[in-house]
């Protein structure tokens, strides 16, 4: 008896047992229903390799990928008051903050960084989809603010890579309010003779759209990212009409003159590299010099330096 219960049943149960996948291995084109293992997805900058679709990419991998090796300076950005209004809706608004910052790991939803891009000095913003729909309220505003000043002061091309679905109702007035607020930060940019590049990730709507993702200087688009200001079933109804089934994508509004230009993710590191290096009469140097320079100047203890 001994024999069944210590060895027989244990197998048995093992056999039995229904065996854990991740949720993620495999991931479904949204336009072909092709399965991609999300490695190949990974390596692939999240751009799915046989149609092209480009899929939501992670905040902190999207600079992984932009600076040289991956190595970059975190900007500490300042901090406001977590729920300046007392709002609650079906929970209190600090208690979605909460929420969300266990989920992300993030503070709010921009992270700026200063590093190397082809050898040239890049200051970036990017804003995090994953926390709350990469709203603009006050921390994001203060996150990309500061994020301009950084690049003010080292002279470097300010990159700002938009996702987001507008302001951030839970703060009422002061989110609108970084709307004028992030235009003083671009223009601030203009006077000091700097390069404002936007690059346009799906989706950018909103009070977003309404200021600085339109005030760049270059605007380039991810393929197929949604961008405008009010969602297509409100712009229906309220000119009573049907819209073009490729109404606001990227294709659209490159075709009437609202973007500059529409890269595939694989190419728009060299793509804005490239425009800045002319914008700043700089000599570009190669991808392969980059990332050597980047093996030789970097230690593994590289301190506040991260590969996120």
């Amino acid at each position: 008896m001994n024999w069944i219960n210590s060895l027989v049943r244990p197998k048995i149960r093992d056999l039995l047992k229904k065996r854990e996948v991740p949720e993620n291995l495999w991931i479904k084109c949204p336009e072909t229903g092709e399965m991609v293992f999300h490695r190949d997805l990974e390596a692939n900058h999240w751009v799915v390799p046989n149609s092209g679709h480009h899929m939501r990419m992670p905040a902190r991998k999207r600079l992984d990928t932009f600076f040289d090796g991956g190595v970059y300076e975190n900007i500490k950005t300042p901090e406001v008051v977590a729920d300046p209004l007392k709002f609650r809706d079906s929970k209190r608004y600090v208690d979605r903050i909460k929420e969300y910052r266990s989920k992300t790991g993030e503070e709010d939803a921009v992270h700026v960084a200063k590093g190397k891009v082809n050898g040239a000095d890049f200051t970036a913003a990017v804003q995090d989809f994953a926390f709350m729909g990469g709203s603009l309220g006050m921390a994001a505003g203060e996150a990309i603010l500061k994020g301009m000043e950084t690049a003010v002061a080292n002279r470097t091309p300010f990159v700002m890579f938009t996702a987001s679905g507008g302001a951030r109702m839970q703060e009422g007035i002061l989110s609108l309010m970084q709307m004028p607020r992030t235009t003083v930060g671009v223009q601030m940019l203009r006077e000091e003779g700097l390069p404002y590049i936007v690059v346009l990730t799906n989706p950018t709507t909103g009070g977003v759209s309404a200021s600085y993702a339109m005030l760049g200087d270059v605007h380039i688009a991810e393929p197929g990212a949604q961008i405008g200001f009010a969602g297509r079933r409100v712009v229906e109804q309220t000119i009573r009409e049907k819209l073009p089934d490729d109404f606001q994508s990227a294709e659209y509004l490159l075709e009437h003159g609202m973007v500059d230009m529409v890269v595939n993710r694989l190419e728009m590191k060299e793509t804005i590299s490239r425009i800045c290096g002319i914008l700043m009469k700089q000599e570009r140097a190669s991808a392969a010099e980059a990332a050597t320079a980047v093996e030789v100047a970097v230690e593994p203890d590289a301190g506040d330096k991260a590969t996120a």
